[in-house]
């Protein structure tokens, strides 16, 4: 059996925790006097993390088959990393403080997914209506943590997120190991799949279209804050980016029955190029900033449910927790250092606008570099679709 509720509501607290350190931790930094660079160096941590971390516990996942114990570690760890926040505010504290919890959070992501996988087997298709989950989680952090602080201090951002960590820790004790897949025989190793030229090409793409992102997780807040926006439409438009991606899961099973793989990613990145432009150029207009919030759902839902879906094909059976790290790893982690810790150096010296064009530039690239090095017609959208009745 299937533990659907189990799987769904780790996803919901683990991203209600994205949801509320993600938007808002970045201004609990700048409320004690943190610069840009600082700021942008503590949530670069998260990344770097998400380098180093995934492939460390997903090759002892591999070797000794005990995801869901390390799982279980890594959130008990996490917490204990970000209870630190609380006794200090010097640099030197919250840089050790992020970097405990990064490493064992940045952990979690890509077991759970092997294990979703693991769980649902030849059910894969249902994949997109665990992970919403996810996102209704951090529809809920968001919203209600935006509209508290226009009544909050903003150090209700720790007490809420810990409560959330809390949520995680209680998640990770009920959600149940799956059997280890068999070793397939004909299947290639690692290394060998990792030399065909269309993986390099979407592991590439992934970590350009990770860094397009950097200003977004980092500035995001701050750059509506800054151009008069209150608290409270923020959280709703970083609502409105994640309606959008909840549809796209729910829609993923028909979409994919129509476009392939290949597809649905390229046209994610052209989403994308076009995103950031108006994030930098038009955030004075309303109406431009609900469109680029709309396009979440391709630059993040689709692309993600796609890029997952090709990784849990091209690493099957015991390859799949460390396939699936090397994608966190290479996009999330490296790509989303990279676009993090660059905005941080070019946010006040060329300003927000061109900044979100650096990270549109990375996205036609990661677009380009899709395009060219993944060629062929490429095989149906087997892992997303629903079975033909």
């Amino acid at each position: 059996m299937i533990p659907y509720w189990r799987l769904s509501a780790y996803y919901f607290f683990y991203f209600a925790f994205v949801g509320a350190f993600s938007p808002y931790f970045t201004l609990y930094l700048q409320s004690i006097a943190l610069s840009a660079t600082d700021i942008a160096l503590l949530m670069s941590l998260m990344q770097l993390m998400r380098v180093l971390a995934p492939n460390l516990w997903g090759w002892l996942a591999e070797r000794l088959g005990m995801r869901i114990a390390i799982v279980r570690l890594s959130a008990l760890a996490s917490l204990a990393g970000f209870s630190v926040f609380f006794l200090t505010t010097e640099f030197a504290g919250l840089f050790a403080a992020m970097a405990l919890m990064a490493f064992f959070w940045s952990a979690v992501l890509p077991l759970i997914e092997g294990l979703a996988f693991a769980h649902l087997g030849e059910a894969s298709h249902r994949y997109g209506r665990i992970r919403v989950w996810g996102s209704v989680g951090f529809i809920v952090a968001v919203l209600a943590l935006g509209h508290s602080l226009d009544r909050l201090p903003i150090e209700a951002v720790l007490w809420i997120t810990m409560s959330i960590l809390v949520g995680i820790v209680l998640c990770s004790f009920i959600v149940p190991e799956a059997p280890r897949p068999p070793l397939q025989r004909d299947a290639a190793s690692f290394g060998d799949t990792l030399r065909r030229p269309e993986v390099r090409a979407l592991l590439g793409a992934c970590f350009l279209m990770s860094a397009a992102h950097g200003a977004l997780y980092v500035f995001y807040s701050i750059h509506l804050v800054g151009m008069g926006y209150d608290k409270g439409v923020v959280g709703w438009m970083w609502t409105l980016g994640v309606l959008a991606e909840i549809g796209v899961f729910m829609w993923m099973p028909r979409i994919s029955v129509r476009f392939s793989l290949r597809a649905i990613l390229l046209f994610s990145f052209a989403c994308a190029v076009a995103r950031f432009l108006m994030i930098g150029w038009g955030a004075h207009s309303l109406a431009l900033l609900l469109l680029a919030q709309v396009l979440h759902g391709a630059t993040f839902g689709a692309y993600h449910a796609a890029a997952i879906a090709v990784v849990n094909e091209w690493f099957p059976g015991r390859l799949q927790s460390r396939g699936q790290a090397l994608y966190g790893s290479i996009s999330f982690g490296a790509g989303g250092m990279l676009g993090g810790l660059l905005s941080g150096y070019t946010w006040e010296g060329i300003g927000p606008a061109w900044t979100y064009t650096i990270g549109s530039g990375f996205a036609l690239a990661g677009l380009l570099w899709l395009l060219l090095g993944w060629k062929g017609e490429p095989r149906p959208a087997h892992a997303l679709h629903e079975p033909r009745r």
